[in-house]
């Protein structure tokens, strides 16, 4: 939806859809009910208004996509539910729910030229899919995974043949089409130091490096950030001086952790869960931080730091009870800095993907839950 800097959807990788035809039908059964209930709910929300969709697909749903008449029907269907696509999320590449997706996630990573050709039919359908007037994006991982020990040189190549094509499509329907990088915790860059090294290299490599700065940018991840301990304002403004486009913000929360209480450890213990990569990362009482890939990693090791913040995305009205928290306050900060910089990203995506491995005490019905994560955003922004 429309809102007074930008426009803001969820992100439909919470819903299980891997081919087209199991895309659209989630689109149909819950999309449109969060809508309903939206509209509903919230009576200062023109009813009328059109109604934004964080579309997920996968690389099987988007190839099925481009064939014969699909996406002339979507496009129509579109138009008949008062609905428009503005970005979509192309990190994970096939199966993201389900099954065990970890550091899978990651493959194809940025080396592979399946990773290449799923980004560019991103492209092809965001294209001729965003409205006349608006930008459209697509997110997509941070290159590869630090333990994938990729090889920039190959991913440079990759990256720079693909924001030629991003610029071809953006001149033939006169559209600004962008890609956002998502820094993740062990990524192959994570954090806002990292980050800044990595696209400095990226454009120092490229033949045409103010092709790739307008085309090649950052998808902020609220919760990603927060992991890493860093401070939004401080980041965004390193990210402005440098140069670097924020492409979309994702709005999201991770779990904190009070290692002083004496049921810290049992408290986590619910939240290990086989199918996503649940980063930990720790903080001493320096500034030391320590890294692990995974929940058990951090169970079975020694640590003596008094907080830790674990790559969990919860729903971001949640507020747990001690000794658990949230990061909701690098919501909180990155509304309140572009609500002071609007010029900074026009696109911004409420990203809980987890609700299928939630606890109990913080799954509600998931339209409910979208709803009520778009409500809590909808009030920071007002």
């Amino acid at each position: 939806m429309k809102f007074a800097n930008g426009h803001l959807a969820y992100c439909t990788n919470i819903h299980p859809a891997e081919t087209w035809a199991e895309t659209l039908s989630v689109l149909k059964k819950h999309s449109l009910k969060v809508r309903d209930k939206l509209c509903a709910q919230s009576p200062g929300q023109p009813s009328n208004q059109p109604y934004a969709i964080g579309l997920r697909l996968s690389a099987i749903a988007a190839k099925e996509l481009l064939e014969g008449r699909h996406l002339a029907d979507f496009k129509q269907w579109l138009d008949q539910e008062n609905c428009y696509v503005f970005t979509i999320n192309g990190f994970p590449y096939g199966a993201f729910h389900g099954t065990r997706v970890k550091e899978q996630v990651y493959r194809p990573d940025w080396t592979s030229q399946d990773r290449l050709d799923y980004t560019k039919n991103l492209f092809t359908i965001i294209a001729q899919l965003v409205p006349e007037g608006m930008d459209g994006s697509v997110s997509t991982l941070p290159a590869s995974f630090k333990a994938f020990e990729a090889n920039e040189e190959e991913v440079f190549a990759q990256l720079e043949a693909c924001a030629i094509h991003i610029e071809e499509l953006s001149q033939k329907h006169q559209r600004d089409l962008h890609l956002g990088m998502e820094p993740e915790p062990l990524g192959h860059f994570e954090n806002t130091q990292e980050t800044l090294a990595f696209f400095e290299r990226l454009f120092s490599s490229a033949a045409d490096p103010e092709l790739l700065r307008r085309r090649i940018g950052i998808n902020y991840d609220t919760c990603h950030f927060a992991l890493e301990f860093d401070d939004c304002h401080s980041s965004l403004e390193s990210f402005q001086k440098a140069g670097l486009r924020i492409s979309k913000i994702h709005l999201s929360s991770a779990l904190t952790l009070d290692l002083t209480h004496t049921k810290a450890i049992s408290s986590l213990k619910g939240f290990d869960e086989p199918t996503y990569l649940h980063q930990v990362i720790t903080k001493g009482p320096s500034g030391e931080l320590c890294r692990y890939q995974d929940i058990p990693e951090f169970l079975a090791t020694e640590n003596s730091h008094p907080q830790a913040r674990i790559h969990f995305h919860i729903p971001i009205y949640s507020h747990p009870e001690a000794p658990l928290g949230s990061t909701q306050d690098h919501v909180t900060d990155i509304i309140e800095y572009t609500t002071k910089h609007p010029e900074l990203c026009s696109h911004f995506e409420i990203e809980t993907y987890t609700w299928a491995v939630l606890p109990d005490d913080l799954q509600i019905e998931i339209e409910s839950q979208i709803a009520q994560e778009y409500r809590w955003v909808l009030a920071q922004l007002s």
